[in-house]
Parts: C-alpha cells; sequence; structure tokens
C-alpha cells in the first residue's frame, strides 16, 4: 500500500513526518506516544461515565483514519477531548447517555463540513479569522491551561513526580541515539518503579481483568433539546486543529496549511465514529505534541504503531488495566514538562511568524486569552459551562476581530500612525 511508505533514515537530529527510524526505534518512539496521551484519553470518560476501553479502541481507530485523510504525511494522535466534558455532563443528567452521544456525532459531522469547506475554499477565510497572533495564543494558552492538572498531580506524590522529572530533563541533555529518543518512556518507566517501591502503586485491578475482551459499545439518540449545548464546542476542536498544524509546521518547517481541510474532516470522522459507538470526542493531542518536540521525532510511523497499540489495549483489559496503574504522581512529572513544551509552541508561532506585539491589537488578542486561560476562567451558559481553553480561544478569535473591524471603520479619522498598522494588519 504506497501510503505505508516512510524513508529510513540513521540521523539523531530531525526525522520528518514522511521519514523513519528503524523500527525498533519507531516502535519505541509510538510506545512513547501512547504513553503521553494515555491519561488524559482515560480521564474524560472516567469524568463523563463513559467505557474507558470503548474510548480508547475509537480514539485509536480515529488516529489511524487520521493519518489516512491526511495522506500520512501530517503526525498526529487523535486522543480524548476535554472541551465536551460540560455539555456530555449535562445532557447526560437530562436526557441519559445516548443523547450525549447523539450530540458527539452532530459535533462530528459539523466538522466534517467545515472541513470539507476549508480543503474546497482554501484556508484565507479561516487564517483572516485566525492569523498567527490567535493561533500562538491558543496553542500557549492550551498548554499553560493544563499546569493546575500538572501540578495537582505532581502533589500527589512529589518525590515520585520529581524522579520523573529529572529523568526526563537527564535523558533529553546528555543521551542521544536511542537513549534520547526514548527518554519520555524511560523516564516513565524509572518513576514508576519508584512510586511502586514506595507502595503508590494499585495493581488490585490488574488480577481481576481479562487479558482479551470487547468493549462495551452505546448507540446514539438525537434529542433536538440537547443538540445545540453541543454545538459551541465545534469552534474550539476547530481553534485545535489549526494550532496544532500550525505546531507541526512551525517544528518540521514545513508548511502544512493546505492539510488544515483534512485534519479537520479527519477529527470530525472519528468524532462521528466515537458518538456512534460509545467512544468520546478526540482532538488533535497536546501531549502527543510535546512528544515530538521533546524527541524531534515527526514520522507518522510512531502514530501508525500508536494508533494500533491503541486498539489492542482496547481488546486486551489485563494490559490496560497495567497502564491504567501509572500514578498520578509519575504524570505529573512527565506532563509537567510536556505541556510547559506546548506553551512555548505558542510563543514559538509569534516569534517565527514575527508578530508585532507594539501593536495594541496583537497586545490585547494574545494577553486577555492567556490571563483567561491559564486563570481557568469559566462561561455558564445555562447548564453549560466551557472552562479556560474554549473562554480563551473564543476570546482570542472575538478580540482580533473586534478590535480589527472596529480600526478600519475609524481607519479615516485617525492619523497615519495607526493607518499604518492597519495596513498591514490587512497584508
Amino acid at each position: 500500500m504506497g501510503i505505508l511508505r516512510w524513508d529510513p533514515v540513521a540521523s539523531d537530529d530531525l526525522v520528518q513526518p514522511w521519514q523513519r527510524l528503524s523500527w525498533p526505534k519507531t516502535i519505541g518512539i509510538g510506545m512513547q506516544h501512547i504513553v503521553a496521551m494515555f491519561g488524559a484519553t482515560f480521564l474524560v470518560p472516567v469524568l463523563t461515565g463513559f467505557p474507558p476501553s470503548t474510548t480508547l479502541v475509537f480514539s485509536g481507530i480515529g488516529t489511524l483514519l487520521f493519518l489516512i485523510i491526511t495522506r500520512n504525511q501530517l503526525p498526529s494522535y487523535l486522543g480524548s477531548s476535554f472541551a465536551v466534558i460540560a455539555p456530555i455532563t449535562a445532557a447526560t443528567a437530562s436526557q441519559g447517555a445516548s443523547s450525549a452521544l447523539g450530540g458527539l456525532v452532530a459535533v462530528g459531522a459539523l466538522l466534517v463540513l467545515i472541513g470539507i469547506l476549508v480543503h474546497a475554499f482554501g484556508t484565507a477565510w479561516i487564517e483572516s479569522v485566525m492569523p498567527p497572533v490567535v493561533t500562538g495564543a491558543i496553542v500557549a494558552l492550551i498548554g499553560l491551561n493544563l499546569a493546575p492538572v500538572a501540578k495537582e498531580k505532581f502533589s500527589a506524590s512529589p518525590l515520585s513526580a520529581t524522579v520523573t522529572l529529572v529523568a526526563l530533563i537527564v535523558s533529553l541533555a546528555f543521551f542521544r541515539g536511542m537513549l534520547g529518543r526514548m527518554a519520555i518512556f524511560s523516564s516513565v518507566i524509572l518513576g514508576y518503579c519508584v512510586a511502586l517501591s514506595r507502595g503508590e502503586v494499585d495493581t488490585s485491578a490488574i488480577g481481576h481483568a481479562a487479558w482479551f475482551g470487547l468493549p462495551d459499545f452505546q448507540s446514539p439518540t438525537f434529542s433536538a433539546a440537547v443538540l445545540p449545548t453541543f454545538l459551541p464546542v465545534v469552534l474550539v476542536l476547530v481553534a485545535e486543529n489549526i494550532g496544532h498544524v500550525k505546531s507541526v509546521g512551525q517544528m518540521t518547517g514545513v508548511n502544512y496549511d493546505p492539510y488544515i481541510g483534512r485534519a479537520i474532516v479527519s477529527d470530525g470522522v472519528a468524532t462521528v465514529l466515537g458518538g456512534l459507538g460509545g467512544g468520546s470526542a478526540t482532538t488533535t493531542y497536546a501531549e502527543n505534541i510535546g512528544v515530538m518536540a521533546a524527541t524531534k521525532v515527526y514520522s507518522t510511523a510512531a502514530y501508525w504503531i500508536a494508533g494500533v497499540t491503541a486498539v489492542l489495549l482496547g481488546l486486551m483489559p489485563k494490559v490496560g488495566a497495567v497502564i491504567a496503574t501509572i500514578p498520578d504522581g509519575v504524570l505529573g512529572g512527565i506532563t509537567t514538562a510536556l505541556y510547559g513544551l506546548v506553551g512555548i509552541l505558542g510563543v514559538r508561532i509569534w516569534v517565527s511568524n514575527q508578530v508585532d506585539f507594539s501593536l495594541p491589537i496583537n497586545q490585547l488578542t494574545a494577553a486577555v486569552p492567556l490571563i483567561l486561560g491559564v486563570a481557568d476562567f469559566t462561561l455558564d451558559l445555562g447548564n453549560v459551562s466551557f472552562g479556560g481553553i474554549a473562554v480563551g480561544s473564543i476570546a482570542a478569535i472575538a478580540i482580533y476581530l473586534v478590535m480589527r473591524i472596529l480600526g478600519w471603520r475609524t481607519r479615516s479619522q485617525v492619523g497615519p500612525e495607526l493607518q499604518t498598522p492597519l495596513a498591514s494588519m490587512r497584508e
């Protein structure tokens, strides 16, 4: 199959999406992606009451479909989206879990439609709404918003978390080759051993779990009263996908903008499948961007390994139970680094695109959303509550558009000092 072809490379400097290391090394990198996404992907179904194994299976299938739809050019893992926790909780409480799944199907279908439009007519209309100052702010606030999560997990066991984090830093600073590539995975193993020796790992669930078994599939129902509560989530998922594509482009030096439409379509298809079978909405994962930033390996081959492994883990409760025993302290050590790297990628988007922060429009477009995201401001609309990532993303777009529109309307009433920045914004 032509799509499953990569150029073998031996260099440790940077591995592009169409390249791969040796298969043993590629499998190792794929396992790191599994470790990075696992905690968050499992957390969403735990919080919403959906079956974790089902979510994991559809997460893996969604990732494989993403790679196929994007022609195996765009590295990404599709994990569970945190943006849907609030509407799922509200829908489940009022209409039942099946109605929440119907809401996910609607979200996915709308994402597919938006992706098709982007692919057919280009990204200019999206870029006019979400230029680098906006996408950089969204990527940065996604990483920084997760800082309290990392702190909470870190605080669960400061010693295990510190050992894990220090091991990661030391590995990346001093080791090259395979040891350097496996820094995240090996750091988790070391942290896990420390946590196990300290009695912080609960292994009771492992003995009761079966080796093989199908996940618990569920079917959706559709309620007109529930569907509107899910629609605002689409904006967040579109922003996350655009932010992911921009981030990968910044890291690899390749222009992936033509793949934005395919990425959105892929996420929509994966979300529809999840809603039809009892999984969750998917999104491109910040955790896995962090893995790529740390390892400099962007090969899609590693994501094929991760996607297939995720499906197998969903069908093997015993193995899933083992991975699920990774304690919060160990995850806290890893996420402290990974979430920070995501935040820095947002800053890199600003720097690489030479965003002029002497302009008030750029200052406020970045400043206000960052505070909203870091402080985790919430917006309550009836029974639905949107957290800091959603509120910050919406604010970044709204502030930019409002200031730009008001600037153009008053252009004839101001001097050259304002007209020049506005002209540069138009270009």
